[in-house]
C-alpha cells in the first residue's frame, strides 16, 4: 500500500489524553464511530500515515483529516458527533384543509 505524502498534521497527546482514548476504543458501551475516531487519533499520534489510517479505519482521507483538525482544535469533546440538521419529518400529519 501506497504511503502517501508526508502531513504537517501533528497530534501530541498527553498521558491522560493518551489513556482516555484507548479506554474510548476498547469500550463496549459507546458508539462504535466515537471509538473509531478514538482509533484514528491513536494511530496518527503513533505516526501512522492519513492513507493508512482511513485504509484502517474504513473512512475516506477527508474524513480522517476532519476529525484529526477537529480534535486538536477542540480536544477529547471534539470527538463526540454532532447532531445533524434535518428536514421536517416526514410522518408528520399534515395540515390539510378538507371541505
Amino acid at each position: 500500500m501506497a504511503q502517501g505524502r508526508p502531513t504537517a498534521l501533528v497530534i501530541r497527546l498527553t498521558p491522560a489524553e493518551r489513556l482516555t482514548l484507548l479506554t474510548c476504543q476498547r469500550c463496549t458501551t459507546l458508539s462504535a464511530g466515537l471509538a473509531r475516531r478514538a482509533r484514528l487519533i491513536l494511530l496518527r499520534a503513533e505516526g501512522m500515515p492519513i492513507t493508512t489510517i482511513a485504509a484502517t479505519g474504513g473512512m475516506g482521507r477527508r474524513h480522517v483529516y476532519k476529525w484529526l483538525r477537529r480534535f486538536q482544535q477542540e480536544g477529547l469533546a471534539g470527538l463526540a458527533g454532532r447532531a445533524r440538521r434535518r428536514g421536517p419529518d416526514p410522518r408528520a400529519p399534515y395540515d390539510v384543509d378538507v371541505g
